[in-house]
Order: C-alpha cells, then structure tokens, then sequence
C-alpha cells in the first residue's frame, strides 16, 4: 500500500468513532411523562411546554431525536398505577413524573428506570428517597417541601380577612402529603390566636359540606395545600367558597385565575425549566439519578384576584399589593 493510501486509510478509520458518536446522539431516546392534572388542564399544558423547550434548548427535540409519551393521571389513583405501566412497558429510558403520589406510583412499578419528580412535598418524609443530597437509588428531581409554608399560609389568609376565626386546612389525605406543613399551620393559628381545622375530604361532596359548614358563621377561612386531587376539583372548590363568602389561599396561581383570592408558593413552571429539563438531560447523557441531588425552590409568587376579593367584602391591603407578583384586577 502506497505512504498515501495509508494515511487516508488512518483518517477514515479515526472518523469512524466520530460519526458513530454523531449517529448515537442523534438516535431516537423515549421520554415518559406522567402528570397529576386532567389532560385539558392549562397549567399542566405550560408547565408541560416550559419543560419541552427546555428539552429542546438543551438540544432533545421532539421528533428528531426524542419522543415524548404523556400521560394525564387526573388525580385517580387507580388510574396512574396503568398509565405508570404502559410507560414502563414502552420502555421508557426516564419517567418524569409530578406529585407524589405520582411518583409514588412510579416508583412502585420500577426500581431501574430513572424517575425525575416534579411537584413533591416531602421526599424524604414520603420515603421516596433516603435524602436530599444523596438520593440513591433510581430517583431523583425537585420538591416543593417547605415546612413553614403552612403558617405562611395562614398568615397571609389573617392578613387579607382580618376577622379570621376559624381556619380550615383542607386536603385529600389519599393525594396529600399534608403532615410536613402541620407544626408550621398549628404554631400560626395559637399565634393569630385562629382555631385550627384538620379537614380531610375524598369527593366533591365532602368538599362542598365542608365549606357549606365553614360558611355558616362569619370568620371561617380556608387553606389548602399542594394536592393534585384538590388542584382537579378546583372549579367547584372556588365555586362553594364565593358562594358561602370563605376566604382562601392556595397554592398554585392558577386557582386564582379562575376565580379564587390569593394564592402563594413555589414557581412551579420554573422549576420544570430549571431543574426537570436539566436532569433529563444529565440522565440521557449517562448521568445516574442516584448522583443528582434533589433541588428545592428558589423561586415563589404570590397571585391575588381584587375582583374576587371585592366579591368577598375584603379590601386588599397595600402589604399583599407591593409584594404580589400577579393582580387580577
């Protein structure tokens, strides 16, 4: 063989490793999603777009090199343990999953493919994972736990109504991690001098009996935890609450577009964009989910809806005002 025909023989044996590194990359990689809202839900539609243009910013793009399965769990817990199946089954190389009882459900399935979590309350507490710097095992993602948030929350209901008397923190307690926010609600209601009402419902019909029992003296209000059952029922929770004249705070903004009075927690959208993109990243790119520490919230908002306060005979004050980050006039 000739000094040239060897050299152009070398060249092309050391593009071979390149473009099989290029065609590796560019390989489809299966993406499966399973979120806690029902299908139609807008919120769940813009945190699903913040995460797939992240994707995409970080170079997956639907159809080129990614495919992406989403599922909607509509809080039915019978419901997710299928649809976690049918991902599993696919298989899907990473399931991304929100909520607790979500992930929970996904991690009863599969202890080898990894899990991203979004929306989780308490991790550790929930015994997803043995801690926040060192998950270990398969899963991995970002929290929502704040402990203190439960007297923020009843805070900021006294400050908006100040007759508050009574307040009622509700959840379902099949869907919400609702224990790691108690010291918190129980230290602020002594403090605000508040009774305090554990309210656990299952249905629609629980939630409207116990608002209509809450609205029938003045100086009850209403708190609500991160709860994918409660999120699902939220039309006919805003509905009784103006109906029966309750104060109430959430936490995701999107009660409060849609008729409530005040909501505040971590940015949920930010956090799909910020961390769940990312760890899908690493993870696509040989990253073990074991390895990522789970990240906590950086970011919150407040949201509050004068149309309904005024509904409600409440004048805002200017303390919530300057420190809101979104006024439905």
């Amino acid at each position: 063989m000739r000094r040239r025909e060897f050299i152009a023989g070398l060249g092309t044996a050391a593009a071979w490793p390149l473009a099989s590194r290029a065609q590796q990359g560019e390989r489809m990689r299966r993406i499966g999603v399973l979120g806690e809202r029902a299908e139609d839900d807008p919120e769940g539609k813009v945190r699903l777009s913040a995460f797939t243009q992240a994707l995409a910013d970080l170079g997956w793009v639907e159809g080129r090199n990614l495919r992406m399965y989403v599922r909607w769990a509509a809080a039915d817990v019978d419901r997710m343990q299928a649809l976690v199946k049918e991902l599993v089954d696919l298989p899907s190389e990473v399931i991304v999953s929100s909520s607790t009882p979500v992930t929970a459900a996904v991690q009863r399935e599969t202890r080898t493919i990894p899990i991203v979590f979004a929306n989780v309350g308490d991790p550790v507490g929930s015994g997803l994972v043995a801690a926040l710097n060192q998950p270990g095992g398969n899963i991995t993602g970002f929290a929502i736990y704040e402990a203190s948030l439960g007297g923020k929350w009843l805070e900021l209901l006294s400050e908006i109504a100040p007759g508050l008397k009574r307040a009622a923190i509700m959840f379902n307690p099949d869907t919400a991690p609702v224990s790691v926010y108690m010291s918190s609600f129980e230290t602020a209601a002594r403090s605000l001098k508040v009774a305090p009402i554990m309210t656990p419902v299952h249905s629609e019909v629980e939630i409207e009996t116990a608002i209509n029992a809450l609205g029938r003296e003045p100086g009850g209000g209403l708190v609500f935890v991160p709860d994918s059952f409660m999120t699902v029922h939220r039309v006919p929770i805003i509905l009784a609450a103006a109906r029966n004249n309750v104060p109430a705070v959430y936490q995701s903004p999107d009660f409060v577009r849609e008729g409530g009075l005040l909501s505040y927690g971590p940015d949920a959208v930010d956090l799909y964009r910020r961390v769940a993109a990312p760890y899908v990243d690493r993870i696509l790119r040989g990253a073990k989910p074991a390895d990522l520490p789970i990240q906590l919230p950086t970011k919150y908002a407040m949201v509050v809806n004068l149309r309904t306060a005024k509904a409600l005979g409440l004048a805002v004050p200017s303390s919530i005002l300057v420190r809101a980050d979104e006024v439905i006039e």
